[in-house]
């Protein structure tokens, strides 16, 4: 296991195109794959299974939308929820994006969710609205869909995944970045994890962390990562 920084991350994300040719959708495929793993195993067997996926801008979206196809074709009902318009979307995130719409998928804007009263039959909620990147407090429509979760999560009991980390949280450090942070019961994390996590402060909001790989050579990740073995000698 290894721990990287941020900044390590953004490089072993780099490295791996650059250095090594893997292509950025295939790390992209690998993650949703780990991350299909985690959500059937936090569907409670005594209830329906039904998913709520917010998906964000950027990379964390689009792992969302690839989320969406590997639990559609387990025939778990699935949803998603989206913050930007589909031409917002570039790269790996529009082309999986594009890929559930084309298999339709249900896909809502957020406005039009909230607005709507959200949904009550989801018994998981899949926070892929921002990932380790974000370095501001999260306002907005986001803010407000980190509320609806949170809110659904105390009052009905529905189950939270954060996907890489919980929106509003800085992972760097393992603070809270304003007012809206998602509270997850698991969180499952890339390649490795990060500095803030061992921060008994970010605790509640992480939940269980979970480490999955994402395709990386062992060569890079000793490279980057610092091992956990390690972390703990020091």
């Amino acid at each position: 296991m290894f721990e990287f920084s941020i900044e390590r991350s953004r490089e072993l994300d780099r490295l791996c195109v650059e250095r090594y040719g893997i292509p950025s959708i295939v790390i992209m495929e690998n993650a949703a794959i780990g991350l299909a793993a985690h959500a059937r195993a936090m569907l409670s067997s005594g209830a329906e299974p039904s998913v709520l996926i917010l998906a964000g801008p950027g990379n964390n979206g689009g792992d969302g939308f690839a989320l969406a196809r590997h639990l559609h074709n387990e025939t778990i009902p699935v949803r998603v929820v989206k913050t930007q318009s589909a031409s917002a979307y570039s790269g790996d995130a529009a082309i999986n994006l594009s890929i559930i719409q084309q298999m339709r998928i249900r896909i809502d804007d957020a406005e039009a969710f909230l607005d709507s009263g959200g949904d009550r039959s989801a018994v998981l909620i899949v926070d892929a609205l921002f990932g380790t990147g974000l370095s501001r407090a999260i306002e907005g429509l986001a803010g407000d869909l980190i509320d609806y979760t949170n809110q659904a999560r105390q009052q009905r009991g529905a189950r939270v995944l954060g996907v890489d980390c919980p929106s509003g949280l800085d992972v760097q450090r393992g603070e809270p970045l304003g007012d809206h942070v998602v509270y997850a019961d698991r969180t499952v994390t890339f390649a490795g994890y990060k500095p803030g996590m061992a921060r008994v402060e970010a605790l509640e909001y992480l939940g269980e962390v979970h480490v999955v790989p994402i395709g990386a050579p062992i060569e890079l990740l000793e490279e980057l990562g610092r091992s956990i073995e390690a972390r703990f000698r020091e």
